[in-house]
């Protein structure tokens, strides 16, 4: 009994949450409003990523940015002073991830009215933030490769429900051993739509076409 009692609250949360971010999503589109979530391991290179990423973009879309952190504003004073884009702390307070709830607190404390991109960046984890939906638009992963191509082996969740996959630091090829097609194989195995961008926040090697993406991604949500 104690089993089946767990098993029922926690479909309920989710079912719950899934209920609001299907709501946030309705709003954010009356609004105009495109949400990325972006979610990968601590370390991964997100902030560096998201900094070049904004800095390619925000002349030409109104951008805003929600730094998550269980306790901590470092990254959000980073992407604030290096883009000068509308950029809010959130904090989790021990909390893993962040659910449709903490998302839609989040932008009503940012007052994005006027913005046509909005970046999430989720807490540090390959785990937790996969199972909870956020009410974004897309959720863009990242995988660094330091971290080695098994990760979509191991958390497979993670690679199922992003939709475009990053593959950071490819400056540090080098050093380490990452083999493409075998992280990329596994991950169509769980996620036929996926595509793949490697590039180097460092060098800028594949933030071109990554920008052109997301670009193109905001001009076509806002066509619908």
């Amino acid at each position: 009994m104690g089993d089946l009692k767990v098993i029922r609250v926690k479909q309920s949360i989710l079912s719950n949450n899934d209920n609001r971010a299907n709501d946030l999503r309705a709003e954010l589109k009356k609004k105009g409003i495109f949400l990325i979530n972006v979610m990968s391991s601590p370390g991964s290179g997100k902030t560096t990523l998201l900094v070049n990423l904004i800095n390619r973009l925000k002349d030409k879309l109104k951008i805003g940015v929600m730094e998550a952190d269980i306790d901590a504003d470092v990254d959000a004073n980073t992407v604030s002073k290096q883009t000068g884009v509308k950029t809010i702390q959130l904090n989790t307070s021990g909390e893993c991830h962040l659910d449709a709830k903490m998302t839609s607190d989040g932008i009503d404390g940012l007052q994005p009215d006027g913005l046509e991109l909005l970046f999430l960046e989720n807490i540090g984890n390959l785990v937790c933030p996969a199972e909870f939906d956020t009410g974004a638009n897309f959720n863009l992963v990242i995988l660094s490769i330091p971290e080695g191509d098994d990760k979509p082996i191991k958390y497979p969740l993670m690679f199922t429900v992003g939709n475009a996959f990053v593959f950071t630091k490819i400056d540090a090829l080098p050093l380490f051993t990452f083999d493409f097609e075998k992280a990329e194989e596994a991950i169509l195995r769980h996620n036929k739509g996926a595509v793949f961008f490697p590039v180097s926040a460092k060098t800028n090697e594949g933030m071109e076409a990554l920008a052109d993406y997301v670009y193109k991604l905001v001009k076509d949500y806002q066509a619908k």
